[in-house]
């Protein structure tokens, strides 16, 4: 019982303090989310170095992470241009040439593991500002670039939305396992519940919030719709993605960053593979069927 008034509490908080920075100004999704990228990928490298006995630099992972979100989003709004990203190169080259100068047997592991954590983590997050800050086309009467927050906060609305859904349906009518060599507990059965209540939320956003200023109502309901179904498809992979590192690894959890709900890494294993989905689906979108 106790367990489970933690656990809810500690969700309710997260919940309410990711909702609440990226709703409430650019500054505080800025921060929010270069802290979960950094806290992130320390944890990557922690659960790396303990269980495959490796060692990872996960002080200049975990910056390099920080600094690659603040770079993106300085770039996209057009306050640095590219020169912004030269520190961020400077930290990959220390990763793989330090290696030089350490007599280690798994080298050529530390180099894949700190370069993964930037790919699988860092990249994914920066990528976030990409949907965010978006540029609108002439035929939506928004201003040119805008700090459209409805994206973010849609996507993790989505994400909740399915996990909800697929853990109910799972629970009732779970019989068929979705992916048993990597997540035997996963079922079709909830996958397919939980993609049904995130179409559902898709359809009570779309209600109130255009996709677009200007797009018809019909139109928006179709374009959130398809939101909500790269979000559960590609957030159903990044989940199964992290059970099989944890799995290799040899853990249950990726760490006790969040009591009563794992780590960071627990938390944000679905949207590392739907961030990116979902900005190739919103700037397809808005490039090919909204302009058009």
């Amino acid at each position: 019982m106790k367990n489970l008034i933690i656990r809810a509490l500690t969700g309710v908080i997260f919940v309410a303090l990711l909702v609440g920075c990226i709703v409430w100004h650019p500054y505080t999704f800025a921060v929010l989310f270069a802290v979960i990228s950094a806290l992130t990928t320390w944890e990557f490298g922690t659960i790396v170095n303990r269980n495959a006995d490796l060692q990872v630099n996960r002080f200049i992972t975990s910056v390099s992470s920080a600094y690659l979100f603040i770079a993106v989003l300085s770039y996209n709004v057009n306050l640095m241009d590219a020169t912004v990203f030269i520190p961020y190169l400077i930290s990959i080259m220390y990763l793989m040439i330090s290696e030089l100068y350490f007599d280690r047997k798994n080298n050529i592991q530390n180099w894949a593991f700190a370069l993964m954590s930037q790919i699988y983590i860092a990249l994914p997050f920066a990528l976030l500002n990409t949907m965010s800050f978006v540029n609108m086309p002439d035929s939506c009467f928004l201003p040119q670039l805008v700090y459209y927050y409805w994206y973010p906060l849609a996507l993790f609305i989505f994400l909740w939305s399915s996990d909800t859904g697929a853990y109910c349906f799972g629970s009732l009518l779970g019989r068929h396992s979705l992916f048993p060599r990597v997540s035997p507990k996963k079922s079709w059965e909830g996958s397919i519940g939980g993609t049904l209540v995130a179409l559902l939320a898709s359809q009570i956003i779309a209600t109130y919030i255009p996709f677009c200023d200007g797009l018809q109502e019909h139109y928006s309901r179709y374009v959130w719709g398809g939101f909500a179904l790269t979000v559960v498809i590609f957030g159903t992979w990044g989940d199964l993605v992290e059970s099989l590192l944890k799995r290799r690894l040899g853990i249950k959890d990726s760490g006790n960053m969040i009591p009563g709900h794992g780590g960071m890494l627990d938390r944000f294993d679905s949207s590392l593979m739907a961030i990116p989905a979902v900005v190739i689906y919103i700037y397809t979108v808005i490039q090919y069927i909204v302009r058009y």
